[in-house]
Protein backbone atom coordinates (compact mmCIF):
# COMPACT_ATOMS: atom_id res chain seq x y z
CA UNK A 1 0.00 0.00 0.00
CA UNK A 2 1.08 3.74 -1.06
CA UNK A 3 -0.46 6.63 1.12
CA UNK A 4 -0.32 10.08 0.69
CA UNK A 5 -0.95 12.28 3.45
CA UNK A 6 -1.06 16.18 3.02
CA UNK A 7 -0.86 19.05 5.79
CA UNK A 8 -0.31 22.20 3.78
CA UNK A 9 -0.06 23.84 7.52
CA UNK A 10 2.60 26.71 8.91
CA UNK A 11 1.53 26.03 12.08
CA UNK A 12 2.38 23.57 14.94
CA UNK A 13 -0.22 22.17 17.27
CA UNK A 14 -1.93 18.91 17.78
CA UNK A 15 -3.15 18.72 14.34
CA UNK A 16 -0.05 19.13 12.87
CA UNK A 17 1.67 17.29 15.25
CA UNK A 18 -1.28 14.71 14.63
CA UNK A 19 -0.23 14.00 10.92
CA UNK A 20 3.43 13.54 12.03
CA UNK A 21 2.75 10.87 14.28
CA UNK A 22 0.03 9.18 11.74
CA UNK A 23 2.72 9.42 8.95
CA UNK A 24 5.27 7.86 11.51
CA UNK A 25 2.97 4.87 12.40
CA UNK A 26 1.99 3.86 8.85
CA UNK A 27 5.94 4.19 7.93
CA UNK A 28 6.58 1.64 10.95
CA UNK A 29 4.04 -0.92 10.18
CA UNK A 30 5.63 -1.02 6.55
CA UNK A 31 3.08 0.94 4.53
CA UNK A 32 4.81 3.30 2.26
CA UNK A 33 3.95 7.12 3.04
CA UNK A 34 4.79 10.55 1.94
CA UNK A 35 3.81 13.84 3.25
CA UNK A 36 2.22 16.47 1.40
CA UNK A 37 3.48 20.25 3.00
CA UNK A 38 4.81 23.69 2.87
CA UNK A 39 8.40 24.47 2.16
CA UNK A 40 10.24 25.38 5.20
CA UNK A 41 7.14 24.57 7.61
CA UNK A 42 7.48 23.14 10.86
CA UNK A 43 5.50 20.37 9.16
CA UNK A 44 8.32 19.99 6.91
CA UNK A 45 11.05 20.05 9.32
CA UNK A 46 9.53 17.57 11.74
CA UNK A 47 8.84 15.25 9.05
CA UNK A 48 12.47 15.40 7.39
CA UNK A 49 13.75 14.32 11.18
CA UNK A 50 12.10 11.24 11.07
CA UNK A 51 12.61 10.76 7.69
CA UNK A 52 9.27 10.84 6.62
CA UNK A 53 9.60 11.31 2.46
CA UNK A 54 7.49 15.04 1.89
CA UNK A 55 6.41 16.89 -0.87
CA UNK A 56 6.92 20.47 -1.25
CA UNK A 57 3.65 22.16 -2.21
CA UNK A 58 3.12 25.80 -3.01
CA UNK A 59 -0.42 26.21 -2.69
CA UNK A 60 -2.02 28.83 -1.73
CA UNK A 61 -5.50 29.78 -2.81
CA UNK A 62 -8.06 28.71 -5.58
CA UNK A 63 -6.42 30.97 -8.43
CA UNK A 64 -2.90 28.39 -8.24
CA UNK A 65 -3.83 26.56 -11.60
CA UNK A 66 -0.49 25.51 -12.00
CA UNK A 67 -0.43 23.76 -8.57
CA UNK A 68 -2.91 21.62 -9.45
CA UNK A 69 -1.32 20.47 -12.52
CA UNK A 70 1.40 20.39 -10.33
CA UNK A 71 0.32 17.95 -7.61
CA UNK A 72 -2.12 16.10 -9.95
CA UNK A 73 1.26 14.77 -12.07
CA UNK A 74 3.01 13.95 -8.76
CA UNK A 75 -0.23 11.63 -8.21
CA UNK A 76 -0.37 10.11 -11.41
CA UNK A 77 3.57 9.71 -10.95
CA UNK A 78 3.63 8.07 -7.64
CA UNK A 79 0.40 6.30 -8.17
CA UNK A 80 -0.64 6.20 -4.46
CA UNK A 81 -3.68 3.74 -3.19
CA UNK A 82 -4.95 6.27 -0.79
CA UNK A 83 -4.71 9.69 -0.01
CA UNK A 84 -5.31 11.01 3.60
CA UNK A 85 -5.60 15.31 4.24
CA UNK A 86 -5.30 16.63 7.98
CA UNK A 87 -6.55 20.40 6.56
CA UNK A 88 -9.55 21.12 5.24
CA UNK A 89 -8.51 23.78 2.86
CA UNK A 90 -6.13 20.29 1.25
CA UNK A 91 -9.66 19.29 -0.39
CA UNK A 92 -9.63 22.15 -2.67
CA UNK A 93 -6.15 21.39 -4.19
CA UNK A 94 -6.69 17.62 -3.96
CA UNK A 95 -10.15 17.66 -5.48
CA UNK A 96 -9.58 19.40 -8.30
CA UNK A 97 -5.98 17.59 -8.42
CA UNK A 98 -7.60 14.06 -8.55
CA UNK A 99 -10.25 14.99 -11.14
CA UNK A 100 -7.66 16.38 -13.35
CA UNK A 101 -6.38 13.18 -14.59
CA UNK A 102 -9.91 11.55 -13.53
CA UNK A 103 -8.07 9.44 -10.44
CA UNK A 104 -10.34 7.11 -8.88
CA UNK A 105 -8.12 6.99 -5.53
CA UNK A 106 -10.17 6.95 -1.98
CA UNK A 107 -9.63 10.71 -0.90
CA UNK A 108 -9.83 11.25 3.35
CA UNK A 109 -10.02 13.84 5.54
CA UNK A 110 -9.49 14.09 9.55
CA UNK A 111 -11.39 16.39 10.80
CA UNK A 112 -10.06 18.23 14.42
CA UNK A 113 -11.36 21.28 14.21
CA UNK A 114 -14.56 22.74 14.50
CA UNK A 115 -16.58 25.37 12.33
CA UNK A 116 -19.38 27.64 13.01
CA UNK A 117 -19.47 28.29 8.91
CA UNK A 118 -22.19 26.76 6.78
CA UNK A 119 -20.82 25.18 4.12
CA UNK A 120 -23.49 23.62 2.26
CA UNK A 121 -23.39 25.60 -1.13
CA UNK A 122 -22.62 24.31 -4.39
CA UNK A 123 -18.67 24.78 -4.52
CA UNK A 124 -18.70 22.76 -0.92
CA UNK A 125 -21.08 20.07 -2.12
CA UNK A 126 -19.09 19.57 -5.06
CA UNK A 127 -15.59 19.10 -3.07
CA UNK A 128 -17.30 17.04 -0.46
CA UNK A 129 -18.72 14.50 -2.78
CA UNK A 130 -15.10 13.31 -4.37
CA UNK A 131 -14.68 12.99 -0.38
CA UNK A 132 -14.71 9.19 0.33
CA UNK A 133 -14.99 9.34 4.38
CA UNK A 134 -14.35 12.35 7.22
CA UNK A 135 -12.30 10.93 10.46
CA UNK A 136 -13.96 13.01 13.30
CA UNK A 137 -11.27 12.76 16.17
CA UNK A 138 -14.15 12.94 18.94
CA UNK A 139 -18.14 13.05 19.40
CA UNK A 140 -18.38 16.67 18.71
CA UNK A 141 -16.77 16.69 15.78
CA UNK A 142 -18.97 14.45 14.37
CA UNK A 143 -21.89 16.41 14.88
CA UNK A 144 -20.20 19.69 13.57
CA UNK A 145 -19.72 17.83 10.42
CA UNK A 146 -23.32 17.16 9.99
CA UNK A 147 -24.57 20.50 11.15
CA UNK A 148 -21.93 22.88 8.44
CA UNK A 149 -21.03 20.35 5.48
CA UNK A 150 -22.86 18.64 2.91
CA UNK A 151 -21.21 15.66 4.79
CA UNK A 152 -24.73 12.86 5.30
CA UNK A 153 -23.81 10.22 8.70
CA UNK A 154 -22.39 7.35 6.37
CA UNK A 155 -19.44 9.72 5.27
CA UNK A 156 -18.22 10.36 8.81
CA UNK A 157 -16.29 7.81 11.07
CA UNK A 158 -15.12 8.32 14.38
CA UNK A 159 -11.75 7.71 15.15
CA UNK A 160 -10.47 9.11 18.05
CA UNK A 161 -6.28 10.43 18.53
CA UNK A 162 -4.17 8.57 20.01
CA UNK A 163 -1.27 8.41 21.89
CA UNK A 164 1.97 6.23 22.75
CA UNK A 165 0.89 4.24 25.83
CA UNK A 166 4.13 2.52 25.86
CA UNK A 167 5.94 5.62 25.98
CA UNK A 168 3.60 7.30 28.82
CA UNK A 169 3.47 4.63 31.16
CA UNK A 170 3.90 5.33 34.85
CA UNK A 171 5.99 2.12 35.68
CA UNK A 172 8.92 3.26 33.24
CA UNK A 173 8.95 7.05 34.25
CA UNK A 174 11.01 8.45 37.10
CA UNK A 175 8.72 10.91 39.00
CA UNK A 176 11.74 12.92 40.65
CA UNK A 177 13.64 13.99 37.25
CA UNK A 178 11.26 17.19 36.76
CA UNK A 179 10.87 17.18 40.53
CA UNK A 180 14.68 17.80 41.69
CA UNK A 181 15.04 19.90 38.77
CA UNK A 182 12.53 22.24 40.33
CA UNK A 183 13.19 21.54 44.07
CA UNK A 184 10.19 20.34 44.67
CA UNK A 185 10.11 18.51 47.85
CA UNK A 186 8.63 14.72 48.49
CA UNK A 187 5.70 16.08 51.23
CA UNK A 188 4.82 18.35 48.12
CA UNK A 189 1.42 17.95 46.04
CA UNK A 190 1.95 19.52 42.77
CA UNK A 191 -0.46 20.05 40.89
CA UNK A 192 0.07 21.30 37.08
CA UNK A 193 -1.34 22.42 33.65
CA UNK A 194 0.25 21.74 30.30
CA UNK A 195 -1.04 23.89 27.45
CA UNK A 196 0.13 26.84 25.14
CA UNK A 197 -0.55 29.65 26.35
CA UNK A 198 -3.41 31.18 24.65
CA UNK A 199 -6.52 32.68 25.49
CA UNK A 200 -8.90 30.11 25.55
CA UNK A 201 -6.77 27.60 27.26
CA UNK A 202 -8.27 28.51 31.14
CA UNK A 203 -4.64 29.54 32.47
CA UNK A 204 -6.46 32.37 34.05
CA UNK A 205 -8.77 30.12 35.89
CA UNK A 206 -6.19 28.21 37.21
CA UNK A 207 -4.56 30.93 38.54
CA UNK A 208 -7.40 31.60 40.39
CA UNK A 209 -7.90 28.67 41.86
CA UNK A 210 -3.97 28.04 42.97
CA UNK A 211 -4.26 31.51 44.63
CA UNK A 212 -7.13 30.71 47.14
CA UNK A 213 -6.51 27.16 47.26
CA UNK A 214 -2.91 27.69 49.01
CA UNK A 215 -4.19 30.10 51.42
CA UNK A 216 -5.89 27.60 52.97
CA UNK A 217 -3.20 24.50 52.17
CA UNK A 218 0.17 24.25 52.96
CA UNK A 219 2.37 21.64 50.98
CA UNK A 220 1.47 22.38 47.91
CA UNK A 221 3.23 23.99 43.99
CA UNK A 222 1.70 24.24 40.95
CA UNK A 223 3.46 23.96 37.55
CA UNK A 224 2.47 25.55 34.29
CA UNK A 225 4.42 23.66 31.16
CA UNK A 226 3.88 25.70 27.85
CA UNK A 227 5.25 28.06 25.24
CA UNK A 228 3.05 31.24 23.89
CA UNK A 229 0.98 30.40 20.68
CA UNK A 230 2.27 32.95 18.14
CA UNK A 231 1.61 36.36 18.95
CA UNK A 232 0.71 35.79 22.22
CA UNK A 233 4.02 36.10 23.85
CA UNK A 234 1.83 39.44 25.76
CA UNK A 235 -0.73 37.12 27.32
CA UNK A 236 1.93 34.87 28.51
CA UNK A 237 3.66 38.10 30.26
CA UNK A 238 -0.13 38.76 31.39
CA UNK A 239 -0.36 34.97 33.24
CA UNK A 240 2.68 35.82 35.00
CA UNK A 241 2.15 39.03 36.40
CA UNK A 242 -1.32 37.90 37.63
CA UNK A 243 0.56 35.49 39.47
CA UNK A 244 2.87 37.92 40.68
CA UNK A 245 0.17 40.35 41.63
CA UNK A 246 -1.55 37.65 43.99
CA UNK A 247 1.72 37.14 45.01
CA UNK A 248 2.33 33.23 44.42
CA UNK A 249 4.72 33.72 42.17
CA UNK A 250 7.18 31.38 44.24
CA UNK A 251 4.75 29.54 44.19
CA UNK A 252 3.88 28.52 40.75
CA UNK A 253 6.57 27.23 38.47
CA UNK A 254 6.55 28.28 34.71
CA UNK A 255 8.29 25.51 32.74
CA UNK A 256 8.02 27.06 28.97
CA UNK A 257 8.22 24.74 26.93
CA UNK A 258 8.92 21.09 27.00
CA UNK A 259 9.61 17.93 25.11
CA UNK A 260 9.87 15.52 28.12
CA UNK A 261 5.93 15.28 28.60
CA UNK A 262 6.38 12.23 30.37
CA UNK A 263 8.53 13.06 32.44
CA UNK A 264 6.46 16.30 33.16
CA UNK A 265 3.25 14.12 33.74
CA UNK A 266 5.32 11.93 36.07
CA UNK A 267 6.16 14.58 38.46
CA UNK A 268 2.23 15.38 39.15
CA UNK A 269 0.34 14.26 41.61
CA UNK A 270 -3.06 16.02 39.84
CA UNK A 271 -3.45 16.87 35.88
CA UNK A 272 -5.93 20.05 35.47
CA UNK A 273 -6.81 20.47 31.67
CA UNK A 274 -9.29 24.14 32.33
CA UNK A 275 -9.45 24.56 28.47
CA UNK A 276 -12.52 26.36 27.26
CA UNK A 277 -12.92 24.72 24.13
CA UNK A 278 -10.83 21.40 22.89
CA UNK A 279 -11.90 19.55 19.91
CA UNK A 280 -9.67 16.69 21.54
CA UNK A 281 -7.59 17.23 24.06
CA UNK A 282 -4.37 15.02 24.08
CA UNK A 283 -2.45 16.39 27.13
CA UNK A 284 -5.14 15.23 28.67
CA UNK A 285 -5.61 11.53 27.45
CA UNK A 286 -1.64 11.33 27.91
CA UNK A 287 -2.27 12.76 31.64
CA UNK A 288 -4.31 9.77 31.72
CA UNK A 289 -1.65 6.73 30.38
CA UNK A 290 0.31 8.42 33.43
CA UNK A 291 -2.27 7.46 35.85
CA UNK A 292 -2.99 10.97 37.01
CA UNK A 293 -6.34 11.97 38.22
CA UNK A 294 -7.15 15.26 36.86
CA UNK A 295 -10.07 18.00 36.90
CA UNK A 296 -10.95 18.86 33.39
CA UNK A 297 -13.15 21.46 32.17
CA UNK A 298 -17.09 19.83 31.15
CA UNK A 299 -16.88 20.53 27.76
CA UNK A 300 -16.63 19.69 23.68
CA UNK A 301 -13.96 16.88 22.83
CA UNK A 302 -12.94 16.13 27.22
CA UNK A 303 -16.16 14.55 27.42
CA UNK A 304 -14.74 11.78 25.41
CA UNK A 305 -11.88 11.21 27.40
CA UNK A 306 -12.56 11.60 31.12
CA UNK A 307 -15.29 9.90 33.02
CA UNK A 308 -16.62 12.20 36.01
CA UNK A 309 -16.06 10.60 38.90
CA UNK A 310 -14.26 7.91 37.42
CA UNK A 311 -11.11 9.43 35.95
CA UNK A 312 -11.50 13.09 36.65
CA UNK A 313 -13.72 15.53 38.53
CA UNK A 314 -15.40 17.91 35.90
CA UNK A 315 -15.89 21.51 36.42
CA UNK A 316 -18.20 24.10 34.42
CA UNK A 317 -16.25 25.89 32.16
CA UNK A 318 -14.30 28.94 33.29
CA UNK A 319 -15.83 28.73 36.23
CA UNK A 320 -12.50 29.01 38.61
CA UNK A 321 -14.39 28.87 42.13
CA UNK A 322 -15.78 25.41 40.86
CA UNK A 323 -11.96 24.29 39.45
CA UNK A 324 -11.07 24.70 43.31
CA UNK A 325 -13.76 22.71 45.24
CA UNK A 326 -12.91 19.71 42.83
CA UNK A 327 -9.34 20.48 43.10
CA UNK A 328 -9.67 20.85 46.90
CA UNK A 329 -11.56 17.23 46.99
CA UNK A 330 -8.25 15.63 45.17
CA UNK A 331 -6.22 17.28 47.55
CA UNK A 332 -7.65 15.98 50.37
CA UNK A 333 -8.21 12.55 49.23
CA UNK A 334 -4.87 10.48 48.69
CA UNK A 335 -7.19 7.34 48.44
CA UNK A 336 -9.20 8.85 45.65
CA UNK A 337 -6.77 10.33 43.72
CA UNK A 338 -5.10 6.50 43.49
CA UNK A 339 -8.20 5.51 42.55
CA UNK A 340 -8.73 7.92 39.94
CA UNK A 341 -5.33 7.55 38.37
CA UNK A 342 -5.61 3.42 38.25
CA UNK A 343 -9.27 4.08 36.20
CA UNK A 344 -7.37 6.40 33.82
CA UNK A 345 -4.46 4.79 33.30
CA UNK A 346 -6.82 1.31 32.22
CA UNK A 347 -8.92 3.93 29.94
CA UNK A 348 -6.47 5.36 27.71
CA UNK A 349 -5.03 1.76 27.00
CA UNK A 350 -8.01 0.57 26.37
CA UNK A 351 -9.39 3.48 23.99
CA UNK A 352 -6.48 5.56 22.77
CA UNK A 353 -3.06 3.39 22.59
CA UNK A 354 -1.86 4.21 18.91
CA UNK A 355 -1.38 0.55 18.13
CA UNK A 356 -5.17 0.02 17.91
CA UNK A 357 -5.61 3.12 16.38
CA UNK A 358 -2.74 2.50 13.62
CA UNK A 359 -4.77 -0.98 12.58
CA UNK A 360 -8.40 0.93 12.80
CA UNK A 361 -7.00 3.61 10.35
CA UNK A 362 -5.25 0.49 8.21
CA UNK A 363 -8.38 -1.34 8.37
CA UNK A 364 -10.04 1.54 7.48
CA UNK A 365 -7.59 1.93 4.65
CA UNK A 366 -8.28 -1.12 3.01
CA UNK A 367 -12.32 -1.58 3.41
CA UNK A 368 -11.87 2.18 1.12
CA UNK A 369 -9.76 -0.06 -1.37
CA UNK A 370 -12.21 -3.07 -1.53
CA UNK A 371 -14.97 -0.49 -2.33
CA UNK A 372 -13.32 1.25 -4.49
CA UNK A 373 -12.42 -1.55 -6.39
CA UNK A 374 -15.81 -2.57 -6.18
CA UNK A 375 -17.29 0.58 -7.28
CA UNK A 376 -15.25 0.51 -10.21
CA UNK A 377 -15.40 -3.10 -11.39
Amino acid sequence: MKVLHSCLSRSWGGLEMYSIQTARQLINNGIETDLLCYKDSRVQKEAMSENIPVIISGYRNYFQISEYFKVSNTLKKNRYDIIHSHVSKDLWLMVPALKIPKLSTPLLLTKQMGSYIIKKDFLHKWIYKRVDLVLAISKVISKNLVDTTPLTENKIELLHNSIDTARFNPDKVDRNLVRKEFRVKDDELLIGMIARFSPGKGHEEFILAANDILHKHDNLRFMIVGEPSKGEDNYASEIKTMAARLDILDKIIFTGYRKDTPEVLAALDIFVFPSHAEAFGIALAEALSMGKPSVCSSSDGVLDIAVDHETSFLFEKKNWVDLKEKLERLIKDEKLRNEFGKASRKRAVEMFDITTFTNKLIGIYNRLLINRTNNNS
